[in-house]
């Protein structure tokens, strides 16, 4: 069943507590390099204030493991959102407090306020299971997710990228807030819609390209799409373990030996669901992993010295080949060591088949993640059905997992 979105729900005279994904990427002057997380956050956040809300946002940024880093505030968030709404937003000194719960208490309807980094509290990333087993994290958790709970009547999620965390803000707060509105955001809601739909209703042929480091981060993806897919194109590191299973040398390349004998499982698994798995047919090896290290083209065993890089040119043209007629498309994981040019072409020229792919009308969704940054790098973002916000939590959602912080939300 769906969940209540905050357009179902009267706002008015209200304060809401907002959970969103204001982890943006700063330089080393705590300049924000890329607002795209905030302005996905804005059609919930102008809904709720232009509906008489009186708002207040929350969110993390980085690790800073519970101690206070001035790198790490989000007050240059809070700047650029003000900019954004044209409006000023207050800022908070810290998520929780009396000076805190004084500012909430003055917001008047449509007034806008961001505390600062939750993560600056320890308690806000206590495990739901450590929490459990310990009485003392489990209260500490539980007082930190009721300060917050206690300045709002409602609490809204719109924060993807961590919607696969049991965190005190995504998981205890509305759990704690019982008989108050717990809906999600928009956001939320066009990436429940955009994944629920392509893995329960695609349509054919539906193709998954999974690439990356690492097969133990896919096996549960491949694992959920085997029934779904007509075809797995496997690029990235993780593409040498399947290789070294087949008894095929690799060299120097990065291998999990750990998951060699699942990754011939799953090679089977794929035959007897009727999923054609395509594998790369050459590969682009080089001696060292910087700009204009020496590199060469093989179509066979990697030699003790060399390791792969991406994936090559007659696997490109391959791999866009089965990319040309597709109707679904899900994408995860680049296709190479794709921050170091050369060997960013493999993956430039999949996000090129994709891209046209979904204008010839497939329907094409990007996983978030390095795979997100390649298309927008290359300025194809546009050209794309869907770009997940949530590296981590979309990848769960395609191994078919659920989120308990959505779960406890309201339905429709």
């Amino acid at each position: 069943m769906a969940k209540k979105t905050v357009a179902d729900i009267d706002v008015q005279d209200k304060k809401v507590l907002m959970r969103c994904d204001f982890n943006v990427p700063l330089d080393d002057a705590c300049n924000i390099t890329s607002d795209d997380r905030i302005v996905k956050a804005l059609p919930t956040i102008k809904s709720i204030l232009e509906r008489g809300g009186a708002l207040i946002l929350m969110s993390h940024l980085g690790r800073p493991k519970g101690k206070r880093y001035e790198k790490l505030s989000l007050a240059p968030v809070a700047q650029r959102l003000s900019q954004l709404l044209g409006a000023d937003v207050i800022f908070a000194d810290d998520c929780i407090g009396s000076e805190t719960k004084d500012k909430a208490q003055a917001l008047k309807p449509g007034d806008c306020m961001l505390l600062e980094n939750l993560r600056f509290h320890k308690e806000e990333t206590i495990k739901d299971k450590a929490a459990k087993e310990d009485t003392q994290l489990r209260e500490a958790k539980d007082n930190f997710a009721k300060e917050l709970a206690d300045m709002a009547d409602i609490y809204v999620d719109d924060a993807f990228g961590t919607a696969h965390r049991d965190n005190a803000s995504m998981y205890t707060v509305p759990t704690v807030m019982e008989g108050k509105p717990k809906v999600i955001g928009f956001l939320i809601e066009k990436e429940l819609k955009f994944l629920g739909k392509t893995l329960s209703n695609p349509e054919k042929p539906f193709v998954a390209i999974l690439g990356g480091a690492k097969v133990s981060d896919k096996i549960g993806v491949i694992e959920n799409l085997l029934d779904k897919v007509d075809c797995i194109l496997i690029g990235g590191a993780m593409a040498y373990t399947f290789f070294k299973a087949d008894g095929r040398a690799v060299g120097k390349s990065l291998c999990e030996d750990d998951f060699l004998d699942k990754a011939a499982e799953l090679v089977e698994q794929a035959k007897d669901a009727g999923c054609e798995m395509v594998f790369p047919v050459d590969t682009v090896v080089a001696h060292e992993l910087k700009v204009g290290a020496e590199n060469k083209v093989i179509d066979g065993d990697i030699e003790p010295d060399w390791q792969g890089v991406d994936i090559g040119p007659e696997s490109r043209k391959l791999f866009a080949e089965k990319l040309n007629d597709a109707r679904t498309i899900v994408w995860n994981g680049p296709m190479g060591v794709f921050e170091i040019p050369p060997f960013d072409e493999g993956t430039k020229v999949v996000a090129s088949a994709v891209a046209e792919a979904t204008e010839k009308g497939a329907r094409s969704i990007i996983g978030g993640g390095d795979s997100a940054s390649a298309v927008k790098n290359l300025g194809l973002e546009e050209q794309i059905s869907h770009i997940s916000t949530g590296g981590g939590a979309s990848l769960e959602f395609l191994e078919g997992k659920k989120f308990k912080c959505l779960e406890i939300l309201d339905e429709k």
